[in-house]
């Protein structure tokens, strides 16, 4: 891959390169969210995979792209815990190394996940950005190989294969919704989707507590951003002040990016679990929430990622007493 954009035929190659280790997510009709809507919508389960999100696609991608040297040293990364926890499994499966940096601010219930997945834990600063300063210090001490979680054409290629599942599907599909926060899920979507049809919308769904890709693309180059404590916390962490990739896909592909605060989070939370009968984290209710309060305008065939559900019992009995 170069310093290009992502095309289809690398997310192609890496449906193939995954496939082995990352089964197709299913893909649910919502009957509630249709009705309430007056048009189609779908629920594309990515919390079903094995490591709980979406970004096991991305993780195996990149992973299984390494040389055996680079395999062989290790790997390190930096995460608000879902992308910690997917680089953890495929290096445990691989036999390889992995050191995972985390900020205080990551929930203890995606701690503790960490701390059980095999992987070795490095908690330092309090934001994404402290966490990432000290993965790249791993990578000049210890020679090990940073993986990204979403500025990289391997992660981006990895999640683009929920487009082409997508695709197979639902051909009809017009809309596809998901929470945003690095850009490496909307960035695969973009290509593989726009690819088959470049009317197809996609939009992504931010966090009003922190949202660095929104702010950087106001601005139309990345920018730093506060985080804030928020239930979407799997949205937060800055998109990089040398962005190669994932802010000017974003600018390419992404029709529409859209600002929910937190009670609007917890409406789409209580309603997978009222209706869907799952408990999902904040990030992956966030399409959710937006579709409840008409924040979105759907076409005849909608499809929301549903990206994952690491949330602790506690954080849903307290949306559920809202």
């Amino acid at each position: 891959m170069t310093t290009q954009a992502v095309t289809q035929h690398d997310v192609w190659k890496a449906k193939k390169r995954i496939s082995p280790i990352v089964a197709k997510s299913p893909l649910i009709f919502s009957d509630k969210l249709s009705e309430l809507t007056s048009t189609s919508v779908h629920l594309k389960l990515e919390n079903l995979n094995v490591s709980n999100s979406f970004k096991i696609r991305g993780a195996a991608s990149k992973i299984l792209s390494l040389s055996p040297a680079e395999r062989e040293r290790g790997v390190a990364t930096f995460s608000t815990g879902n992308f910690g926890m997917s680089v953890a499994y495929i290096a445990k499966k691989l036999g390889i190394n992995a050191i995972i940096c985390i900020s205080n601010r990551v929930p203890k219930a995606k701690v503790d996940a960490l701390k059980n997945s095999g992987a070795q834990i490095e908690v330092y600063g309090d934001t994404q950005d402290d966490a990432e300063k000290r993965s790249y210090q791993l990578e000049k001490e210890q020679g090990l190989t940073v993986v990204h979680p979403f500025d990289d054409p391997h992660i981006i290629a990895g999640q683009g294969t929920i487009g082409l599942e997508l695709l197979e599907d639902l051909p009809s599909v017009d809309t596809v919704v998901g929470g945003l926060s690095g850009g490496g899920l909307h960035s695969g979507l973009g290509v593989a989707l726009k690819s088959a049809d470049p009317n197809i919308q996609v939009v992504g769904v931010s966090t009003i507590r922190g949202p660095a890709m929104y702010e950087s693309i106001q601005h139309g180059k990345p920018v730093m951003v506060e985080e804030q404590d928020t239930l979407a916390d799997s949205l937060l962490g800055g998109i990089g002040l040398n962005n190669r990739y994932t802010f000017k896909m974003v600018q390419e592909y992404v029709d529409d990016i859209l600002m929910l605060d937190d009670d609007l989070v917890a409406q789409g939370m209580a309603f997978m679990l009222d209706n869907h009968r799952m408990m999902v984290e904040g990030a992956a209710a966030s399409g959710i929430g937006a579709i409840l309060n008409n924040r979105i305008k759907l076409g005849s065939h909608a499809v929301v990622v549903i990206s994952g559900c690491s949330v602790d019992t506690e954080t849903i009995l307290n949306v559920m007493e809202k």
